[in-house]
């Protein structure tokens, strides 16, 4: 049984799985864990918002339940549907053999035997290893017809399907909601919500980071990459790189055999930290240099 009585508690639970938080965060954890409140993480895609629902399923021993939003997402797609085609078999069969009682076809038709559960309704069902953590990925990305459907569910806990009535959770799912602020969401929603804003780490946060995902690779080369990420952050690009970048990149140079960083290092690798050619191609030339001078120079002692 994971002790969850303290903040410190919470941190080394994640540490354990290999997510290094700051006390704020873990502050935030703690107290959705121990409210039961619906955890709202913001921030810039690849800060890690994703990964702490899947360290705290994984450290809790609970299920993990992914609801990825995308545009034109519903409420039928996000809990449930009807299996059609086996229906239509169950109706072809009911004919060849004579025929069946209208009523008892009809319930027999609309049962949990055809009934395809989707992310919200899975995660409103009892589980033997307790509520499992439901991870709301990207809601940002829905419109706001769903954002009021997903308050309502979320208010009590229970969905209604039409044939079978309403569904209540016999224990209320760990849920964690990310967006990456492409547009604002709603307050009525954030107001259900614990919020906070997961930003860039700080140097040493983001070195404790890549250690932890990244213990093979040397202290020098992972002090190289993360002072160089971070000052690849103070360019102007249209996507900056985060902790997942960091991470890649520096597995990347570890299946190269790379010790150190270098121009031409750089430059074969830019496609693990840069996801757009305008921002590669200002990369180019001496820039990378500047930049890799610019973040061993902030590495040498004071």
């Amino acid at each position: 049984m994971q002790d969850l009585s303290t903040i410190d508690a919470v941190q080394e639970m994640l540490a354990a799985q290999g997510y290094v938080c700051d006390r704020a965060l873990g502050t935030v954890v703690f107290l959705s864990l121990r409210l039961g409140r619906p955890l709202f993480l913001e921030g810039e895609a690849g800060v890690g918002k994703t990964e702490i629902a899947k360290a705290l399923a994984a450290s809790l021993g609970r299920r993990l339940i992914r609801l990825q939003c995308y545009e034109g997402l519903d409420a039928s797609s996000a809990v449930y549907e009807w299996n059609f085609p086996a229906q239509m078999v169950a109706i072809r069969t009911a004919e060849a053999a004579g025929g069946a009682e209208r009523g008892a076809l009809q319930t027999e038709l609309f049962s949990d035997d055809y009934l395809i559960e989707r992310p919200l309704l899975q995660a409103m069902r009892p589980d033997e290893n307790g509520a499992p953590v439901l991870l709301i990925d990207e809601l940002d990305r829905t419109d706001e017809p769903f954002e009021a459907f997903l308050l309502e569910a979320l208010s009590d806990f229970q969905v209604t399907i039409p044939e079978l009535g309403t569904i209540k959770a016999p224990e209320p799912p760990i849920v964690i909601l990310t967006s990456n602020r492409t547009r604002e969401v709603h307050d009525a929603l954030k107001r259900r919500c614990l919020y906070h804003w997961v930003d860039y780490p700080s140097f040493d946060r983001e070195m404790e980071i890549l250690t932890a995902r990244a213990p093979e690779a040397a202290e020098t080369l992972s002090r190289e990459v993360v002072a160089f990420v971070q000052r690849l952050r103070t360019e102007d690009l249209f996507k900056k790189p985060g902790v997942a970048e960091t991470i890649d990149w520096a597995k990347c140079l570890l299946a190269l055999d790379v010790i150190t960083l270098s121009p031409e290092v750089i430059a074969d690798t830019l496609g693990a930290i840069l996801k757009y050619q305008d921002d590669i191609q200002k990369l180019h030339g001496s820039e990378a240099k500047r930049i890799l001078d610019d973040a061993k120079a902030s590495l040498e002692p004071a």
